[in-house]
């Protein structure tokens, strides 16, 4: 269970106060379906979810399909938790199209969406709760040019080319790299759905063909962790930096095989959604987007209590 005290870091809150109004009554139901359930960002962030229900006397609920690539099952989780009359929803969209036909059935009945993590291609959402990916990518850019010299050859692995973290995070790196470093140049994107079975796989298959590359970058969990392991099978030196956080990126940044990683705020992201909730229902103003925020983790920092705050296991 995570500390009140880490929480509250991780949070950039104290106690859950400040809301106008009444407290919500305590059958008010707010289900949020996630991208997934495997990695542990997802549990990071069902457990901030899980403290905004406490604080704001809500019910909530957390699912996701087995894998990021499972978009229709993801379309009916999304159906049945509509069936079921809620009066807020969360949703971290798989793919930022294939769900906006139930989004428009949720705003025909009054009920506010707010997306988390990923949000959709529709101004349906009263908010969307997340990290600036493209900002985000485009600092693991800039850590990448520096740690390589800013010159030479590097490759991506991403989750997926459908959800906006996807698009955003390649777009933030790839296009900081044509931008800002000439000499760079980016010989490959590839797509393992976040699986690290299968990044590890599409890893060793573009370290066969790219005998000079110098870096790669593994855009979420999944990836970053099929992106050390292949590079271990295949023997090959390279400047590795992932994207999230989780016991094997700590345990390789640790020992020197992933060069660093950027971390989101998921714990926040979870607690921002379900706030953003009552604050819908309560019918207070929302801005468009909550930034959550995002930081840059190595073997230096990663033992400083705010950096810690936002890591997880």
């Amino acid at each position: 269970m995570i500390k009140r005290r880490v929480l509250s870091i991780a949070l950039g809150v104290g106690a859950a106060v400040g809301l106008s109004g009444a407290v919500l009554a305590q059958e008010t139901y707010i289900p949020l379906v996630s991208k997934g359930f495997q990695h542990q960002f997802w549990q990071a962030v069902k457990s901030g979810a899980e403290q905004a229900a406490k604080d704001f006397k809500v019910r909530v609920t957390f699912e996701g399909p087995e894998t990021e690539a499972m978009v229709d099952k993801q379309i009916d989780m999304l159906s049945a938790a509509l069936a079921k009359n809620p009066k807020a929803i969360g949703f971290a969209a798989l793919d930022s199209k294939a769900a906006i036909p139930l989004l428009k059935k949720a705003q025909a009945a009054k009920i506010p969406v707010v997306a988390f993590d990923s949000g959709v291609d529709s101004d349906i959402p009263v908010t969307t709760a997340t990290t600036d990916n493209k900002a985000a990518a485009a600092l693991a850019a800039d850590k990448m040019a520096e740690f390589i010299g800013k010159s030479g050859e590097v490759a991506v692995v991403a989750h997926d080319q459908t959800s906006r973290t996807g698009i955003d995070r390649v777009d933030g790196f790839v296009g900081r790299m044509k931008s800002t470093y000439p000499n760079i140049k980016v010989v490959s994107v590839q797509y393992g759905g976040g699986d690290h079975l299968k990044s590890t796989e599409i890893t060793k298959s573009i370290l066969q063909a790219n005998p000079n590359l110098k870096g790669m970058f593994g855009a979420n969990e999944g990836s970053a962790i099929g992106v050390v392991n292949g590079a271990k099978e295949m023997k090959r030196k390279l400047v590795i930096i992932g994207y999230d956080s989780g016991k094997q990126q700590k345990d390789a940044i640790r020992d020197g095989s992933m060069a660093g990683a950027i971390t989101q705020n998921p714990v926040g992201i979870g607690y921002k959604t379900v706030e953003a909730a009552v604050k819908a229902l309560k019918g207070e103003s929302l801005p468009k987007i909550i930034d959550t925020g995002f930081y840059w983790y190595d073997k230096s920092n990663i033992a400083d209590p705010k950096i810690a705050a936002v890591l997880y296991d």
